[in-house]
């Protein structure tokens, strides 16, 4: 039988991963999606190491890789969005992430709006515009920080990655 992988067919298997990458499986993430850029410059990618501290001003930080298009448009504009995705999102991550055929590229699907920060989805009821205050190698990836600038929020509840799957938070 042929066809479109259900998992992704390069992951390594749990039993191979390190105990540090199975540790951070353990904590269930909210599916962030950032974007940056203009045009044919625009990039996103799904981050689930997202973390805000509060404070005057707010900060939003996350692990990026530094080889990603996303992180080239963000630290050439200094300006991104970071948007909470939601239950039935699951497809967008997966576009962004590389793990499923987008004729045309991610951008072309979903409807987007431009603002001051990039690309933000159309469909996006939470989402944060940000500007790029620092970044820093950290561990395989770079800690990103910025200033967050502008904050959309709304009502739904998020994705939660949890080991290797998406989920859902069930009161």
């Amino acid at each position: 039988m042929s066809g479109i992988h259900v998992e992704h067919p390069f992951a390594t298997p749990e039993g191979e991963r390190g105990p540090v990458r199975r540790l951070r499986g353990r904590f269930g993430q909210t599916v962030t999606l950032w974007t940056a850029g203009v045009g044919a410059g625009r990039a996103g990618l799904p981050v689930a190491s997202t973390m805000v501290a509060d404070g005057d001003p707010g900060r939003i930080l996350g692990l990026l890789d530094p080889e990603s298009e996303v992180y080239d448009a963000l630290t050439v504009t200094g300006r991104f969005a970071v948007h909470v995705l939601a239950p039935g999102q699951e497809r967008i991550s997966d576009e962004f992430a590389g793990l499923v055929p987008v004729p045309g590229g991610a951008f072309r699907n979903h409807g987007w709006q431009e603002t001051e920060w990039g690309p933000v989805l159309a469909e996006a009821t939470t989402w944060a515009g940000c500007r790029l205050t620092d970044t820093r190698p950290c561990g395989y990836g770079h800690l990103v920080e910025a200033t967050i600038e502008f904050v959309e929020l709304g009502e739904s509840e998020p994705l939660v990655y949890h080991r290797g799957r998406y989920t859902r938070i069930t009161s």
